[in-house]
């Protein structure tokens, strides 16, 4: 597997988070660089984030997408880097929250206002969107009269229309069948192939599905004092290369020895998180 790292598209700088008097994040540092295959596919990135539940994994996911600020550190993201703030990240949440009162059309139409004021510009951008989501027949439909597939695939949608290329997911494989796992994990691979810089974050606790789409890996938890007691505030403990590994961009992964062992050794990892 040919590749090469090139720029950094995302850099998390010693970010801390206290509410309320409690730590919630201590020094969170992680670097995502723009991944280039030499002859290959346009390939964006895709990157897991793991932990267990009540380690801190939402908040970091807010600080992430801007909607709240760090006690410390900075968040920079982009092409070149700069700050992040609300809105210029999507955030695709287990609810798909739509506007109920207005067609699938219209509420594309807002999100895309954002970054494309001209209206023809913006139609033709909708209707590009709506055919590679399979949802033009839908255009005219309200949320309530669409299932739950199509919910997401709007509301997915709905965010890349109004962000800078990045996407984060708020467990996305929650409650679904086996079947409609594979086709959002199908989905997010496309939307992670269809730009060079478009980068996904997936917040999940299903280790399996995440890592089988993921070209890297970040493992929340926190560290304890020589008494083993826990040190308040989580951040970063591990972060897996699976490009490096040869465990990225294969359909067939979760065939793969080298993947087998992946599972365990993180499997192993979360008993002492």
């Amino acid at each position: 597997m040919q590749y090469i790292k090139g720029d950094t598209i995302l850099k998390v700088e010693n970010v801390s988070l206290a509410l309320g008097g409690k730590t919630i994040l201590r020094d969170v540092n992680v670097e995502i660089k723009d991944v280039v295959r030499p002859g290959g596919p346009v390939q964006g990135q895709v990157v897991g984030f793991l932990g267990p539940s009540g380690i801190g994994k939402t908040k970091f996911f807010e600080v992430l997408s801007g909607l709240i600020q760090p006690t410390t550190g900075t968040v920079q993201m982009g092409f070149p880097l700069a700050p992040v703030h609300a809105g210029r990240v999507g955030v695709v949440q287990q609810n798909y929250p739509l506007f109920n009162h207005r067609s699938v059309r219209s509420n594309l139409d807002i999100a895309a206002r954002r970054n494309t004021p001209n209206a023809a510009e913006r139609n033709d951008k909708i209707n590009q969107i709506l055919e590679r989501f399979n949802l033009t027949a839908q255009s005219n439909s309200y949320p309530a009269q669409l299932s739950g597939g199509q919910k997401q695939r709007a509301a997915i949608a709905q965010q890349l229309l109004c962000s800078d290329r990045f996407l984060l997911f708020d467990e996305p494989f929650s409650g679904l069948d086996i079947n409609m796992v594979q086709e959002v994990s199908d989905m997010i691979c496309e939307i992670a192939a269809q730009h060079e810089h478009n980068t996904v974050i997936i917040v999940s606790h299903d280790i399996v599905s995440t890592a089988a789409i993921s070209d890297t890996l970040w493992i929340m938890g926190r560290d304890r004092d020589e008494q083993n007691n826990i040190i308040p505030g989580a951040r970063i403990k591990y972060e897996f290369d699976l490009c490096a590994r040869d465990l990225a961009w294969d359909k067939d992964i979760r065939e793969k020895p080298g993947f087998v062992a992946l599972l365990s050794e993180i499997r192993g990892l979360f008993k002492a998180l």
